[in-house]
């Protein structure tokens, strides 16, 4: 209609490289853009997916209890909130739909007399397709077409049987936004992948913390809420799929897009295992006629990709390429892009360094990284390099392989150097051994890895292997940061993960006299400086000081006096704090046990000193005090291992840039990522 506004939605799907040119598609669906009065802003259907599999036997009642508070968060009623509740362990069970109650006394009822199912394995991604399927649709009481928010909280208590990955786009596909929460062993990376956003993915390290998230679960829906009040309310028409191309040299950008692209290519399709977090809405006047050309302007901003190219005269690069029957039809596209990347090295003996070895059941090296000392010598190898050929996929055993036999320096591997090391990894399908172990050797190793995934390569193992896979890459600007990590005598044993953690987040911050500052804080039982505010002034002092970093070791640990000490000795203009001047000040703690003495006071004194405290804890972390440290409950991070860091680092600049935002408004506005609105 005249003076209503159309808008469309973007929705990335199907990117490949091939032979070094992108293509991908975009799926856009059209709405008609309604204001929403209050009372239609609070409704909301609401499906819980429960792990009812034999793991979560012991944990039943918890995760019942947890799912009746929050019910009673909600306002049930037919023309407001609207709850389902789903069961599953080898196959998904519906206990009731979205129009089976209309009061929250039945609901609650219903939740109360809930029975574990029990089965074996968990097929959460049959699951997620299930409610997709079954619940979010219109005769099972679903209001999608409405323009009611979709939401799905799955409860989940170890790592999925089956794959997660179609389902889940599916439900994007739809617009359900899924809030998730893990429990005992259920895998980080997986529960991110599911998650409408990684902030929206909360881990419980026992049944009985669950009470403890249930706030940020409801803050979340809450925000989910506010976040579709000013959506498009009506589908007009149906979607459009548009294929894009970006044809020529692949070299040296390419996207980074939120999380990781479904690899669906055929042939020689060749997919990055690039990110999309979320659809990008845009709203213009009037008609369909003024949607932008494609081809003059495209909404997504490209990153450099090989940035490693200018970062070193010396580099290690190893090449390991799947050889076997699945990647048969994309080795020659693997063979030129490897070319691509040696043409764009220095390759000699003091230089670039070259490897490229090849795997299927058992790994097998074409040359090694002291083979050859020319770059035509590495050009002509790859280029009559023959496939390999064989059944089976052993990429656990083979990344094993160049972890022990080809970052040695007898074969010519330069780590002892300080030479950075990089591999490549390419592969054609899902691996048929277990590949993290040899990963996160490789990671504690410095070796920075890019994988990638030709045909039916497994997404979440792709994600799982490589450490420079990020999504949105963030440069921060204008902040005091500090740093207070644990250093006790727990956390001596996983000093590279955290040099490894810390090297990687400063890597994303603007260093600089006028620009960010960094300080590193140490504790046991007592604090002890590294170095403050105002030590250094360059992005190379302090990335050198975090790689070499030691924890001094110590017990016990008291993060309450450690809190206080950079409180009273480092948030202050003598150590270079600019807290007067209006610059957000930033505390990240990094903790690996419980405080044996009191963190309420001197956290609570930080926050109304106007300090961001942002709280990582790994293994053996109390959840609740981290939460209770935290600026608030979501700015605090549970993770299993300390090789998982990696995994919350978008997460902390993400929350850095909004608190910048909101701290300091007068000081420029925020980029409009995801909107973007057209005059009429």
């Amino acid at each position: 209609m005249p003076g209503e506004k159309c808008c469309y939605r973007f929705l990335v799907t199907n990117i490949h490289l091939h032979y070094l040119s992108l293509s991908f598609d975009l799926q856009i669906t059209f709405y008609s853009y309604e204001s929403l009065d209050k009372t239609e802003s609070e409704q909301r259907d609401v499906v819980f997916l429960l792990d009812g599999s034999d793991e979560t036997l012991n944990g039943f009642e918890a995760m019942r209890d947890f799912v009746q508070r929050v019910v009673e968060k909600l306002t049930v009623e037919e023309n407001k909130d609207r709850v389902s509740v789903v069961q599953y362990s080898r196959e998904p069970e519906a206990h009731f739909y979205l129009n089976t109650y209309t009061t929250k006394e039945d609901v609650l009822d219903t939740v109360r007399g809930l029975r574990h199912k029990g089965g074996r394995p968990l097929n959460t991604g049959a699951a997620l397709q299930y409610v997709r399927d079954n619940v979010f649709i219109d005769s099972s009481g679903s209001r999608r077409q409405e323009g009611i928010p979709q939401i799905l909280i799955l409860l989940s208590g170890g790592r999925s049987n089956d794959d997660v990955r179609n389902a889940v786009t599916n439900l994007k596909e739809i617009g359900v936004m899924a809030i998730v929460v893990g429990m005992r062993n259920a895998d980080t990376l997986e529960l991110q992948t599911i998650s409408h956003e990684p902030s929206y993915a909360f881990s419980a390290t026992h049944y009985n913390d669950l009470p403890n998230i249930q706030q940020q679960v409801v803050s979340a829906v809450e925000r989910i809420e506010m976040t579709n009040t000013n959506l498009p309310t009506t589908l007009i028409g149906k979607t459009a799929i548009i294929s894009y191309a970006v044809v020529g040299q692949f070299m040296p950008t390419a996207p980074t897009i939120g999380m990781c692209s479904l690899c669906s290519g055929k042939g020689s399709y060749l997919c990055y295992c690039m990110s999309f977090e979320e659809t990008i809405d845009v709203c213009l006047s009037n008609d369909l006629a003024s949607v932008p050309s494609l081809k003059s302007g495209f909404p997504f901003s490209l990153q450099p990709f090989f940035t490693f190219i200018s970062e070193s005269d010396k580099k290690d690069v190893v090449f390991l390429i799947d050889g076997s029957d699945d990647s048969r039809t994309g080795f020659a596209g693997i063979r030129s892009f490897a070319e691509k990347v040696v043409e764009s090295l220095n390759v000699e003996e003091n230089g670039d360094r070259v490897a490229l070895v090849q795997y299927s059941r058992d790994a097998t090296p074409n040359f090694y990284l002291n083979s050859y000392s020319s770059k035509n010598d590495v050009l002509n190898s790859i280029r009559s390099m023959r496939h390999k050929v064989g059944r089976l996929l052993n990429t656990g055993t083979a990344l094993q392989f160049v972890r022990d036999t080809v970052f040695t320096a007898s074969a010519g591997g330069r780590r002892a150097e300080g030479v950075p090391q990089y591999l490549f990894v390419f592969s054609g399908g899902r691996s048929s051994n277990d590949l993290r172990g040899p990963a996160q050797s490789l990671r504690r190793d410095g070796v920075r890895t890019f994988s990638f995934g030709t045909r039916n390569a497994d997404t979440l193992e792709l994600q799982n292997n490589s450490t420079l896979l990020t999504s949105d890459i963030q440069m921060v600007d204008g902040v005091d940061v500090v740093f207070l990590l644990d250093g006790s005598d727990k956390m001596r044993g996983s000093v590279q993960s955290i040099r490894d953690f810390l090297g990687q987040f400063v890597e994303h911050l603007e260093i600089g006299p006028d620009k960010t500052h960094v300080a590193v804080i140490q504790y046991s039982d007592k604090p002890t400086t590294n170095f403050l505010l105002n030590t250094y002034s360059s992005k190379s002092d302090i990335m050198a000081k975090v790689r070499n970093i030691n924890l001094e070791g110590g017990r016990p640990l008291n993060t309450g006096e450690a809190l206080d000490f950079v409180k009273k000795n480092v948030f202050t203009a003598s150590s270079g704090s600019r807290l007067q001047e209006g610059i957000p000040q930033i505390l990240i703690l990094l903790s690996g046990e419980k405080s044996q003495d009191d963190v309420l006071v001197p956290s609570e004194s930080l926050k109304a000193a106007g300090i961001m405290l942002l709280t990582v804890g790994v293994k053996d972390a109390d959840g609740a005090e981290m939460r209770n440290i935290a600026y608030s409950p979501n700015q605090a991070h549970l993770l299993r291992e300390f090789s998982d860091l990696s995994l919350v680092r978008q997460q902390l600049l993400s929350a850095i840039v909004s608190h910048k935002d909101a701290a300091r408004p007068g000081l420029g506005e925020p980029q409009c990522e995801k909107r973007h609105c057209f005059p009429p």
